[in-house]
């Protein structure tokens, strides 16, 4: 593992301005509170996984994590600043096909290791 001494730039401060959501994020995002199962999320240390399945091979990996993990957070209750590890997959899918999975649990930042 490569080690770059500087601080990590927040996506927060890469835009000027109110961002706002638009017609569709809303859209998607009550489909995804509604589909997302209970889950009762414990713990001040978090470890996601989540795999995208993509129709497209050219959809950037880290595109639909923000949204999703925001989403994550309202259904759960949970704040993101509780996730120390973060797990992305992505797979090709025929369209029509496409899938989020995703897995939620305690992290153990005493024995897990990079």
């Amino acid at each position: 593992m490569q080690k770059i001494k500087i601080k990590p730039f927040s996506v927060n401060d890469s835009w000027q301005g109110k961002r706002f959501k638009t017609p569709e994020y809303k859209a998607y995002e009550v489909e995804m509170l509604y589909k997302l199962p209970p889950l009762n999320i414990k713990g001040d240390f978090l470890h996601i996984s989540i795999e995208f399945g993509f129709s497209s091979s050219r959809s950037d990996i880290d595109n639909p994590v923000k949204p999703l993990l925001d989403i994550f957070q309202k259904k759960y209750g949970f704040n993101d600043s509780s996730i120390y590890s973060l797990v992305i997959k992505k797979n090709k899918v025929e369209k029509g096909d496409e899938y989020i999975n995703f897995e939620i649990k305690e992290y153990d930042q005493f024995v897990a290791s990079i």
